[in-house]
């Protein structure tokens, strides 16, 4: 059976959530996004890779969503989503891979 994977569905919540934000000017829209994708993500993760990994995945989603703050104030707004995004995606390639 093949599924979305997971490293789309939390990248795509990092980068829509802040699209949305950002093109209606409601962040509570785009926080909406963001806490449905990493929902998603968490589902996903926890059939995969178990509920510790997926805890573990969402603290570190929760944590890209904030560190892009700073981040941002650094080296701009959409860099500073694309870092995370690929931080983010390459975790969750890593370590919440189906369970074999």
């Amino acid at each position: 059976m093949s599924s979305i994977p997971s490293s789309l569905v939390s990248s795509a919540g990092l980068v829509l959530g802040y699209k949305v934000a950002r093109d209606t000017g409601d962040r509570q829209l785009g926080g909406a996004v963001l806490a449905a994708a990493g929902l998603g993500a968490f589902a996903l993760w926890k059939r995969d890779a178990g509920p510790l990994t997926a805890s573990l995945l969402t603290a570190a989603y929760v944590g890209a969503f904030g560190g892009s703050h700073p981040l941002a104030k650094k080296i701009g707004a959409w860099p500073s989503v694309a870092t995370v995004t690929a931080a983010m995606g390459t975790a969750s390639l890593i370590f919440g891979a189906r369970k074999r």
